[in-house]
């Protein structure tokens, strides 16, 4: 399995963003992960549509090669700001089906813009409605904290909720990223990933740290993918 690390700038210095998203792809993350909070659907407010355009240029290796940013979207309505952050320059957006009031059409207007689509679901959510759009999906991401502040403790009942999408998408044998966001560290990284996940957003347990490759390291150490 191909494992992502995907560093989330809710965490890092906001006075100097540039630099940052620099640093975590010079320690080899993979992904560039958007928390956009809406004070509305989450309580905070965060990111919108001209940072992610502003930041877009620093979204690449030293050689060039493109980083993707990955947007999750904690907002209602949802298909506006989608459009607004496709247009930035978003290579992935994720909402939550309960902020949107018809999930199929949301999924529709995100592809039309050209970006991959995801389906978010909070720690106490049902995954009913991948019953429907699974099909139609690119990314499914699990919350395991509850959305709306950086920096918790993660839930242990998300370890089932990764297992049991993963045998969805196992049945459904398409190619879907399954992602976590919320308290994934270097110590509990590994039984993420063994419950089924493959993509790892990580923001306080990198940035909060002095030496961001050395977390990543470990980070790929404890998936075995150590280079």
């Amino acid at each position: 399995m191909t494992y992502r690390i995907a560093p989330s700038i809710l965490s890092a210095d906001f006075a100097r963003l540039g630099e940052e998203l620099s640093h975590v792809i010079a320690a080899g993350c993979d992904w560039i992960h958007f928390d956009v909070m809406d004070n509305h659907y989450v309580p905070n407010l965060t990111f919108g549509p001209m940072i992610c355009g502003a930041l877009k240029p620093h979204a690449k290796t030293a050689g060039g090669v493109a980083v993707p940013i990955d947007v999750h979207l904690m907002v209602q309505p949802v298909d506006a700001l989608a459009s607004a952050f496709a247009d930035a320059g978003a290579d992935l957006i994720s909402f939550h089906p309960d902020a949107s009031g018809h999930v199929h059409r949301s999924i529709q207007a995100i592809k039309a813009k050209g970006c991959k689509v995801g389906l978010v679901f909070n720690p106490a959510e049902p995954l009913d409605v991948l019953d429907w759009v699974i099909d139609d999906i690119d990314l499914i991401l699990i919350m395991s904290v509850n959305p709306g502040f950086g920096g918790q403790s993660f839930i242990d009942s998300a370890l089932r909720k990764i297992e049991d999408v993963r045998r969805r998408i196992t049945a459904c044998g398409k190619d879907i990223r399954l992602e976590v966001d919320g308290g994934v560290k270097v110590d509990n990284i590994r039984r993420v990933a063994d419950a089924g996940a493959d993509t790892f957003v990580a923001g306080s347990a990198i940035f909060g740290q002095p030496d961001y490759k050395s977390v990543v390291d470990a980070m790929r150490l404890a998936l075995g993918t150590a280079a």
